[in-house]
């Protein structure tokens, strides 16, 4: 069975940079760190708050059968929401259509 969430969290993985980057997300800033492994069938993010509070960490497996999102102690919901507001701080913007 398809995981709508996973598939949107899974889509905005793949347009945010890999390693270390600053970005905001649900009114704060954050210390973001995505990887990735197994040639690209699994990704973590793990995100701190930049004001001292606030963490955020999840996994996604891209599986034959759909995505997967596995969040680290926390709701699914939490995390689709932070991935979904998250803008990487100084990113260009996308051009107008």
């Amino acid at each position: 069975m398809i995981d709508p969430r996973a598939e949107a969290v899974a889509e905005v993985l793949a347009r945010l940079p890999l390693g270390a980057f600053r970005g905001r997300s649900l009114g704060r800033d954050w210390l973001v760190v995505r990887s990735v492994f197994a040639g690209g069938a699994s990704e973590k993010l793990v995100a701190r708050g930049l004001d001292g509070t606030g963490y955020v960490s999840l996994n996604l497996y891209r599986l034959a059968a759909g995505a997967r999102l596995k969040p680290c102690e926390m709701p699914a919901e939490t995390v689709a929401r932070f991935v979904a507001d998250l803008e990487v701080a100084g990113a260009d913007p996308a051009p107008d259509q």
